[in-house]
């Protein structure tokens, strides 16, 4: 999940947009890895920096996870300090000579991203909601986006193309639908999922999961080519 590139290969490349993937450390039910966004967001990052000229940086790994705490082994921090980290890397690479930051994100509760990058100069969220709408069409996700809330078809079906050997048995039967989560912000996902699982991971395969990641880093092309029109 780390980038191992030298101080060299990073002056060499000389990319002016870095990818920071946003993951969290929160139950994914009982098959999937409490890292499973951390693994999801890391698995866009490197795909988009295999084809296009970016700095790509470590994860961060423990973000806004409070809806799932109900459950053991998810850990949190707060809005306020995911804000504070964000802005300070994209500080840190600004002082280097990289201009740019795209935040590629895993994980739908770090709803403070949309505010940092609304806030801050040449900063992008990835994907947003149109480009997983694509690459859900594209890859035949059976399941509404939102039905398919968490730990579903298309979190278990990138998981088995790009990761299989962190996907465990169970997922086959642990569908579970709850499109009414109306107090979900005030009560957390407790009262509508006992396994923690809203959604249809029963539908996931690898060939799905491969069609996303390829719909995806076609996608990041345009927000390469936005954040480069900032900079002319």
């Amino acid at each position: 999940m780390l980038p191992f590139d030298t101080t060299t290969d990073v002056r060499d490349r000389a990319a002016t947009t870095a990818v920071l993937p946003v993951g969290s450390h929160e139950q994914h039910g009982r098959f999937l890895p409490l890292a499973t966004d951390t693994v999801i967001a890391c698995t866009i990052a490197r795909g988009i920096a295999a084809a296009h000229r970016v700095q790509l940086l470590p994860p961060l790994t423990i973000t806004c996870s409070q809806e799932h705490s109900a459950w053991p082994g998810t850990v949190s921090i707060s809005a306020r300090t995911l804000h504070a980290v964000v802005t300070d890397i994209a500080d840190s690479l600004r002082r280097s000579g990289v201009r740019n930051l795209v935040l590629v994100n895993g994980h739908g509760g770090n709803y403070v991203l949309s505010n940092i990058v609304q806030e801050s100069a040449n900063m992008a969220l990835f994907p947003q909601i149109g480009d997983w709408t694509a690459a859900r069409a594209a890859a035949g996700i059976e399941t509404s986006a939102d039905s398919d809330m968490h730990a579903g078809e298309l979190e278990t079906s990138i998981l088995l193309h790009a990761h299989p050997e962190l996907v465990r048995s169970g997922y086959e039967t642990s569908d579970h639908l709850a499109d009414d989560r109306p107090h979900m912000l005030t009560l957390g996902l407790g009262p509508y999922t006992e396994s923690g699982v809203v959604g249809r991971p029963s539908l996931a395969s690898a060939r799905k999961g491969e069609a996303l990641l390829a719909g995806l880093t076609d996608a990041f092309g345009q927000y390469l080519h936005l954040l480069d029109g900032l900079d002319a």
